[in-house]
């Protein structure tokens, strides 16, 4: 099929998939169910697997995570020859796949952690495990060919996110024609929020400072500086302190900020900002779908919705687990608090 004829029947085929999607409204349909069997009822057609409900949550998670990336390959495979882009996307899960494989290797496991399957599509022989230099060979990543120890597996990963944001960035650029701008200007502003994600995870729950920060930053060239379009926002916050709301009222992104209340202590709040980014990111997404409907943006517009419908998932899985209150956990996945 050729690729305009290609890229319509795709769109309307990811509109239908969309329409039945945990997302906007309908994500309240999650938080409406109290135990985790429903959850997985209300996600899944087949039967509720009989394992502890404490696997069950995990169980709901890479279900969600199954489905979406199957969902994914299937609308991608529909061209002939899909853009580099589109496969690219999926090097996100081989990340963090292979951060979970590190971080087993490094506790010594035996068992194979679950791992996001992608096919054809990995960058990685995950057949080779436990050897984690034949998994990499003849990859980007081929330099990771050792299990880090436990003090450098921070600064392993933070490596990998860096790669990552570098090759997605590449690819990013080289892409031509309608779109073009509204795709790097929405990875940009994505790159440069998770960076200051990163910034901000490091400063409050790690108490990093400035220099060390700086060294864990993705950046579009080759050092994170104050001038580079994705490390540069993150760069900027390095010396706000965590506990002044003054110094953050006026940020660029303070919508994102955890609530303030005159009178009472505060302190910014990482998750909140991550949580909170998402739940826009997911608006800005659902517009571009719609906006770019015969071009690789509405895909990849797709893929952001989706990733986002799998956070909503597993925040309602986790709410129930830890039996947070309904309107707690739907504040903290940015759904609005009302059930039908």
């Amino acid at each position: 099929m050729e690729y305009s004829g290609a890229s319509a029947y795709v769109y309307a085929k990811a509109s239908g998939i969309l329409s039945k999607a945990f997302t906007g409204t309908r994500a309240s349909k999650l938080f409406a169910v109290k135990t985790l069997s429903e959850l997985w009822s209300l996600i899944s057609s087949e039967e509720v697997p009989l394992i502890p409900q404490a696997l069950l949550g995990e169980k709901i998670e890479e279900e969600a995570e199954k489905r979406f990336i199957k969902q994914y390959v299937s609308l991608m495979e529909v061209y002939d020859h899909p853009h580099k882009i589109l496969s690219d996307l999926l090097h996100f899960y081989d990340i963090a796949n292979l951060k979970e494989l590190g971080a087993a290797l490094c506790s010594k496991e035996q068992t194979m952690p679950h791992i996001t399957e992608l096919g054809k599509y990995s960058m990685f022989n995950y057949a080779a495990w436990p050897d984690i230099a034949k998994i990499t060979k003849g990859t980007p990543l081929a330099w990771y060919n050792k299990v880090p120890d436990v003090h450098e597996q921070q600064r392993i990963d933070a490596k990998l996110d860096n790669q990552y944001v570098k090759m997605m960035w590449e690819s990013v650029n080289e892409i031509s024609g309608d779109g073009r701008d509204a795709v790097i200007g929405f990875f940009q502003k994505d790159f440069i929020m998770m960076n200051i994600i990163w910034a901000l995870r490091l400063k409050v729950y790690y108490e990093m400072k400035s220099d060390e920060i700086l060294e864990h930053l993705a950046s579009g060239g080759s050092i994170a500086c104050a001038g580079d379009p994705l490390s540069g926002p993150a760069v900027a916050i390095l010396d706000k302190a965590v506990d002044s709301y003054a110094d953050w009222e006026g940020w660029k992104y303070a919508k994102f900020l955890n609530l303030h209340e005159e009178g009472t202590i505060w302190r910014i709040d990482p998750r909140w900002v991550e949580n909170a980014y998402k739940s826009g990111m997911y608006k800005q997404a659902e517009k571009m779908f719609h906006a770019y409907p015969l071009t690789d943006l509405s895909l990849i517009a797709w893929f952001r919705i989706k990733q986002h419908e799998c956070d909503i998932i597993r925040t309602a899985a986790e709410g129930i687990r830890l039996n947070v209150e309904t309107a707690e956990a739907m504040k903290f996945a940015g759904v609005e608090a009302t059930i039908d």
